[in-house]
């Protein structure tokens, strides 16, 4: 017996003439009638197959659930960041749609030197209180953008939130980024951060391949994808009061701030840091799980 065919690109109409030349005479509503009973329904391709194995990728996971419960009962701080994809403002093509009363056009091709500026957007999602906090940046996406970013969140929210804390969980992925787990540039302006801070700040990463896992993905950045689709962006005034917008059934609300500051790339860690690091490692996976803790002078 012949394996079931499992997909077709043919159209209804071309399946009516395809069995015509085999004598066979049917209308295109038999043929509809036919897909329904043997289950073909149009559909698209799931990404759903992980593409890379990651050794001890659930030995992380398990350790991350294990780190959460910690902090929750000891109330301190748990948070998710990351960044969004960068949106570019002036007159380029939008992915998504919207109602409008007219036709909407763009340029013909998305050449970024085309555009009056770039967006940043930086966020922080409060796993606790269901907020999400975002700092448009205008530069690069660079290890001290992100510090500041944080900086900017407990300063203006988080210590008058959670005055008790003594310690911040962070989330985050581990795959490019400025937060890379492989990124010394990155543990040293952690070290800076926690030291300006007086905060201990324990950084745990998603294993490569699994940032969807993420709660800042599907709990805040999904709504702000939503918020801002098939909209053209003349300013930046625009970007914050749209990214302002989200507000779920569950409470979600979004807090969202421009950092106007320019980033220097390619900036390295001052000779001799890995040798005095005062970044703390877990002894238990330690290439994903790291303290920063102030250095008491």
């Amino acid at each position: 017996m012949d394996e079931k065919i499992k997909w077709t690109n043919l159209t209804q109409q071309e399946i009516v003439e395809g069995l015509k030349v085999h004598g066979i005479t049917v209308s295109v509503t038999v043929v509809e009638k036919l897909f329904k009973k043997h289950g073909y329904v149009k559909r698209q391709a799931q990404k759903n197959q992980t593409t890379g194995i990651t050794k001890n990728r659930n030995e992380q996971f398990k350790n991350l659930a294990k780190i959460t419960e910690e902090y929750e009962l000891q109330g301190n701080i748990i948070i998710s960041m990351d960044t969004k994809k960068k949106e570019f403002i002036g007159n380029l093509y939008p992915s998504g749609t919207l109602y409008a009363t007219e036709t909407v056009t763009t340029f013909d091709h998305d050449f970024f030197s085309l555009a009056d500026g770039k967006i940043v957007p930086y966020g922080i999602y409060d796993v606790q209180n269901n907020r999400g906090y975002l700092t448009l940046g205008t530069s690069k996406n660079t290890s001290e953008f992100a510090c500041e970013a944080i900086k900017l969140w407990w300063i203006n929210y988080g210590m008058s939130l959670y005055p008790q804390a003594h310690s911040i969980l962070i989330k985050c992925d581990d795959e490019g980024g400025s937060n890379n787990s492989n990124y010394y540039i990155f543990k040293s302006d952690l070290q800076k951060l926690v030291n300006e801070l007086n905060m201990e700040i324990n950084i745990a990463h998603y294993p490569p391949y699994t940032s969807k896992y993420n709660p800042i993905e599907h709990r805040l950045f999904f709504q702000v994808a939503r918020a801002c689709q098939g909209v053209i962006f003349p300013s930046i005034e625009l970007v914050k009061e749209l990214m302002e917008k989200p507000h779920t059934k569950t409470g979600l609300s979004v807090v969202v701030n421009v950092l106007d500051k320019v980033y220097k790339t390619g900036r390295k860690v001052v000779e001799g840091f890995k040798e005095t690091l005062k970044i703390i490692f877990d002894e238990y996976l330690p290439k994903w799980n790291y303290r920063g803790v102030p250095k008491i002078e």
